[in-house]
């Protein structure tokens, strides 16, 4: 009974966090919408997640492009199939692998410090103090948070796929003799419309849920400043799992078109 009861309390309490994360974000639209908005602090946080994120989303693409190539490479020899070595890197890492990982990055990045920097401003009561002088701490905090993330995410996954593929065709110019020039064109004429525009699109929503838990964790943060790590802890794993779930309906939905 014990146990029952115990896996209750859980499934109640992620029931009223889903509730209650959804909210948030009908709160942010209808924010997001209403004047006066806040352009300078927002081209400031574009920057601190966008220019700030680029080293490390740069080296992790590379190396993805790099292990990639490398682990592909010898399974490819065995058919005789190494010439297809562009098409089936290009293809993987511009619909899937790209995408997913510079998101993983940045909600291990991003998240946990919008997480960390909110959860500390309510426990310093610095939000409480804002509310009390006339300002909107959640179109000034929150909103411009959310719009950044929303729209660098998209830009740091072009990034990460133009660095890998640079690391795939590294990889191709050492081992096979394949200059760049005929690597890269081989790219881009096995990639179509249908796998650039349901990879840019579901980038959006990846940057908009990393913007949306991390706010949500740290805006109402609790607990003193023990809470500022949990909210920082919790932020990074939500939106992990929530990257994957929208990463599933994404492609299952390109699916459905697809088919049409």
């Amino acid at each position: 009974m014990a146990y029952v009861h115990h896996t209750s309390e859980k499934l109640k309490q992620f029931f009223i966090e889903i509730g209650e994360l959804s909210y948030f974000a009908i709160r942010y639209f209808k924010e997001f919408l209403k004047p006066p908005w806040e352009f300078k602090e927002l081209l400031r946080q574009c920057y601190h997640m966008g220019n700030r994120s680029l080293v490390l989303v740069g080296v992790t693409g590379f190396i993805i492009g790099l292990v990639l190539t490398l682990q592909s490479r010898p399974t490819l020899m065995e058919f005789g199939a190494v010439s297809w070595m562009p098409n089936m890197v290009g293809i993987s890492i511009v619909r899937e692998i790209g995408p997913v990982i510079t998101a993983l990055i940045c909600a291990g990045r991003i998240a946990s410090g919008i997480g960390a920097e909110l959860g500390s401003m309510r426990v310093t009561e610095q939000i409480d103090a804002m509310e009390v002088s006339g300002t909107n701490p959640f179109k000034y905090l929150v909103v411009t948070r959310i719009t950044a993330t929303t729209l660098m995410l998209p830009l740091l996954v072009i990034f990460g796929d133009m660095v890998a593929l640079y690391g795939s065709a590294l990889v191709e110019n050492l081992k096979g003799d394949v200059s760049f020039q005929l690597y890269f064109n081989t790219v881009f004429d096995a990639l179509e419309f249908g796998d650039l525009i349901p990879a840019t699109v579901k980038s959006f929503f990846f940057g908009f849920t990393i913007g949306l838990v991390g706010c949500y964790k740290g805006y109402y943060s609790k607990k003193g400043t023990a809470g500022v790590g949990v909210a920082a802890n919790t932020a990074v794993v939500t939106a992990s799992l929530l990257l994957f779930v929208v990463d599933f309906i994404a492609v299952f939905v390109s699916d459905i078109f697809y088919d049409l």
